[in-house]
């Protein structure tokens, strides 16, 4: 059986669809919504909380293995301040979230099928986030966060693909609508859960997030009769053996083999939460007068840009894919990936451009502001079509655990772009941006080498 085709029988047009999708999508982006609205939620306090009230004299002392796990990274890092120590953790916690979704598929696909996961990861992250009020639970808090995470974060993903038959041409834009949601949960984490942490209390904050956790799993439960049986419940009820075959090995080497040149878009990508916050911070004139107010723009309100982007953008994506599909011309996954790495690239030079016609002086935050318009529009066309290629080609008997594979292409990336941003100091601006740009530009290409064999396995 193909690893996209529901195996509930869902037909392009079904009857139950909802603005020319299956009801069960609009569940899944509201689950996923909230989800990710106690992640980063979670994440935009997490920093704040250890260096300014955790690991304060007195408090320090009382988390449960704070001491063991600071002499550990010591013996590697050397000696360790609160906000390196912070750091530290904080990097830890975040890569962790991108490795543990391998495990998180590997058990729906063999033990317990992708909805006993999704609703045991939940339940994870909503008592993690609650753990946080106790501070000895500290570490055990964060553990159970990063396990829930991978147990959740695969599986939700995994069955957006599952709502469409094989070669069904609305899989794409259901994976950019899907991916709306977690950015509409990450815009408005920080103003809710952030504010609350910082203003009222820091429990409080993370309260909020394990309250948008539980009102997640809630409508994930109301999905249940919207949603297609998992792979595995189809396969026990059958009987049928899967064994791994030709096609399954080819799906499962490109989709590896792929991962390499994606991990260097997130690379380059994450840079804006490293360099290009610097960039933004020391060499950006953020002055700005309009009519009803002027001053300057806040350093952190430039990250913001991109999530609010993303939701702006999605619609006209959409409807552009929209209307080439109905002429026969919409790009194929793999191109859409292609071009996602050449906007990416694009977005660095316009960064190069701003440094060299600057000079010695600070470049207009208008430059910033097309930098995130460009990224935006690529990681529209990478991400959510990267998830949907995953649903396309695997196996459906290890679906789950190759969309955990591929997730991890963020953490790789990640710590790829922590290496790429050591070099922020020591480059000239124009160079250390171009240096970006090639890097991504050379990711495209390495795409494009596979659109031909690509686009054969999904007969595109």
């Amino acid at each position: 059986m193909s690893a996209s085709a529901p195996s509930n029988g869902a037909t392009p047009a079904a009857a139950g669809d909802l603005f020319g999708h299956p009801r069960g999508l609009s569940y899944l982006f509201t689950t996923e919504m909230w989800e990710r609205f106690s992640y980063y939620g979670m994440k935009a306090l997490l920093v704040l909380y250890m260096t300014k009230y955790l690991f304060e004299p007195g408090r320090f002392e009382t988390v449960i293995g704070l001491a063991t796990l600071k002499a550990a990274l010591e013996s590697m890092f050397g000696p360790l301040e609160m906000q390196p120590l912070s750091s530290h953790i904080f990097g830890l916690y975040t890569s962790l979230v991108y490795l543990t979704p391998i495990l998180g598929g590997y058990l729906a696909d063999r033990v317990l099928g992708q909805r006993r996961m999704v609703v045991t990861g939940a339940v994870l992250m909503a008592i993690g986030h609650f753990m946080m009020a106790f501070e000895p639970l500290f570490l055990f808090a964060l553990l159970l966060l990063i396990f829930g995470n991978g147990a959740f974060k695969p599986n939700i993903s995994t069955q957006v693909g599952a709502l469409y038959a094989a070669g069904d041409p609305r899989r794409d834009r259901a994976f950019s609508i899907f991916y709306v949601g977690i950015n509409l949960g990450a815009w408005l984490a920080p103003l809710v859960a952030g504010t609350l942490g910082e203003e009222v209390g820091w429990h409080y904050g993370f309260g909020a997030a394990g309250i948008g956790m539980m009102l997640g799993l809630i409508i994930y439960l109301i999905a249940a009769p919207t949603l297609p049986p998992d792979e595995l419940t189809r396969r026990l009820a059958t009987g049928e053996r899967t064994p791994f075959g030709r096609e399954g090995w080819r799906a499962v080497t490109a989709l590896l083999i792929l991962s390499l040149p994606v991990t260097f878009f997130w690379a380059t990508y994450e840079q804006q939460g490293n360099t290009i916050a610097l960039w933004a911070d020391t060499y950006t004139d953020r002055t700005i007068n309009l009519l009803f107010w002027s001053g300057q723009i806040p350093t952190t309100w430039f990250q913001s840009f991109n999530p609010f982007m993303i939701i702006a953008f999605t619609p006209f994506i959409i409807a552009l894919w929209t209307w080439q599909a109905k002429r026969g011309r919409e790009p194929s996954t793999a191109t859409k990936m292609a071009y996602g790495c050449f906007y990416n690239a694009a977005a660095h030079l316009i960064l190069f451009a701003a440094a060299w016609y600057a000079g010695a002086d600070k470049a207009s935050w208008l430059w910033l502001t097309a930098y995130f318009v460009v990224l935006t529009i690529g990681e529209l066309y990478l991400s959510p079509t990267a998830l949907s290629l995953v649903s396309k080609i695997a196996p459906a008997h290890c679906l789950s655990m190759m969309m955990g594979v591929w997730l991890a292409t963020s953490f790789y990336g990640g710590f790829l772009a922590g290496y790429l941003g050591s070099f922020w100091s020591s480059m000239a601006k124009t160079d250390f941006f171009l240096m970006l740009a090639a890097i991504a530009a050379l990711a495209g290409v390495a795409v494009v080498a596979f659109i031909r064999p690509l686009n054969a396995m999904l007969r595109e």
